[in-house]
């Protein structure tokens, strides 16, 4: 009897558990985008790439079933976004469409580099639906899941998680995933103390916000598409994949530890360096930017939620060819880790976003893409002339160097989520790896070329994406194939 007693006591607690659950997930979720999301609010080259691929059968009704699971569990998989009449952006969860999956048959290896591309492309639906969508690769043996998420929603890590949780619902179609709480945006009052502005920054941010007030523009969903069909018919982004085998990585961990560097600065001197090699010095060679995650170094902490918790710090470094390779790897590492660790440069130009808390970062893609909008689109009368008008966005263009596109801001951006412990093996199927591409803020064809970086399995995975329009293929394939011949070196043959 008392057993009997007991079983029903724990059948009641669960079912009150479950319960709760479910309410946490039915309650209406509201909140303000902040100014750091906006910043990639509309622009439609801020899509952020997870790829999974899965040894095992996937079926669509198995990664469906696993896509309603991880919408129960992160709030900002249920929201849409809903404009207001005072220029601000809300996420809500009230009356959202469903997130697209679409299921592709895989006939060889590369398919899904093709099939990204093109979906990348694709407008996010904002005020239906959440701007993410899920693209099935398929074969019965090996599958590729590409998530396409928008930057406005997520960060990289965001996914790496997204795609744990998404295999742990594949693997065991009865798993029960822990609804997380709404993790605290990055705001104002969530900074760590020593990374706010200071007041003279303060006021000129305010004097820009008045200015703008006074000129504002407005911009639709209908803007946006209209956006982002004039850049993608004008500028074409290729992605080189590389992916090391565990020898490969074991043996690439070990040599940056002898030289005493992160595969991170390694990467980035090797390319820079295959660069230099390859093309000749130019100017913009020295810049680079690096990814943070600022997820540990917030007060509230987001812990595994979805959201955009990263910044940027940017370096200048001349790579040295008179010194090996190892030995600008060793400088550069030397020189930009008092960058990653300070919070005030780990931040960067975050806090002024957030204080900002305007469309006027918004309307630095339609100011410099709006004059490429076809002349049959309903938006061009609007964006054209906003492209041509002399105004306080025109001012914060020429003073970041971005007045146009023929701008070179960065040579090398680099985002590594390092290795993550994540299991290999979900029942019956295994990860065979993850792929990650990190999007970016503003048109890549400011940049030379973004390089994502993830290991998973064991194994470590590079994309180098780049804008045909800025580097020609031939030439992007000399370099990488350069860079990860270095990387790759034991130390047994010259560098050069």
């Amino acid at each position: 009897m008392i057993r009997v007693l007991l079983s029903q006591f724990q059948q009641t607690f669960e079912d009150l558990d479950k319960d709760k659950k479910m309410s946490q997930v039915q309650q209406v979720y509201e909140r303000k985008v902040t100014g750091a999301e906006r910043f990639f609010s509309h622009a439609p080259f801020s899509t952020v790439t997870m790829v999974a691929r899965i040894k095992g059968k996937v079926t669509e009704a198995m990664l469906r079933d696993a896509v309603e699971k991880v919408q129960q569990r992160h709030a900002l998989l249920r929201v849409r976004i809903k404009p207001t009449n005072d220029d601000s952006l809300w996420f809500t969860s009230h009356d959202v469409q469903a997130i697209p999956i679409e299921v592709i048959p895989r006939n060889s290896d590369d398919d899904w580099i093709k099939i990204h591309a093109e979906g990348c492309k694709a407008p996010y639906e904002f005020e239906t639906r959440p701007p993410i969508r899920f693209i099935l690769v398929q074969s019965p043996e090996v599958s590729e899941l590409i998530i396409l998420c928008h930057h406005i929603i997520c960060d990289g890590m965001s996914l790496a998680y997204l795609a744990r949780d998404l295999m742990v619902c594949l693997g065991d179609p009865t798993a029960e995933l822990q609804v997380l709480p709404a993790p605290e945006p990055i705001t104002v009052k969530n900074l760590p103390r020593d990374a706010s502005l200071s007041g003279i920054v303060k006021f000129f941010i305010k004097r820009i916000k008045q200015k703008w007030a006074e000129e504002i523009i407005i911009f639709d969903q209908e803007d946006y598409e209209a956006l982002n069909a004039a850049y993608w018919q004008n500028f074409h982004h290729e992605i080189l994949s590389i992916e090391l085998s565990e020898a490969e990585t074991k043996a690439l961990v070990a040599r940056c530890r002898k030289e005493n560097v992160t595969v991170n600065s390694a990467i980035i001197m090797a390319f820079s360096g295959a660069q230099n090699f390859v093309e000749g010095r130019k100017p913009h060679h020295a810049k680079t930017a690096s990814a943070v995650s600022l997820r540990d170094r917030l007060p509230e902490s987001p812990g595994e939620g979805m959201g955009y918790y990263a910044a940027g710090v940017e370096l200048k470094y001349k790579y040295n060819p008179n010194k090996s390779f190892w030995e600008n790897a060793r400088q550069y590492h030397k020189k930009i880790q008092p960058h990653l660790t300070a919070n005030k440069k780990a931040f960067g130009d975050l806090p002024a976003y957030l204080q900002m808390d305007s469309n006027i970062y918004e309307a630095l893609s339609f100011k410099k893409l709006g004059g490429l909008v076809a002349q049959d689109s309903p938006s061009y009368e609007k964006l054209h002339a906003f492209s041509q008008r002399e105004d306080v966005v025109v001012r914060l263009l020429k003073r970041a160097g971005m007045e146009t596109l023929d701008t070179k801001l960065i040579s090398i951006a680099i985002t590594n989520l390092g290795r993550l412990d994540f299991p290999q093996t979900y029942g019956e199927l295994e990860l065979e790896r993850l792929i990650m591409q990190p999007g970016g803020a503003f048109p890549l064809v400011h940049v030379d070329m973004v390089i994502g970086v993830v290991t998973s399995a064991g194994k470590l995975s590079l994309v180098v994406e780049y804008a045909e329009e800025a580097v020609d293929t031939e030439t992007m394939q000399t370099i990488k194939d350069k860079a990860m011949a270095w990387l790759l070196d034991t130390g047994t043959r010259p560098l050069i």
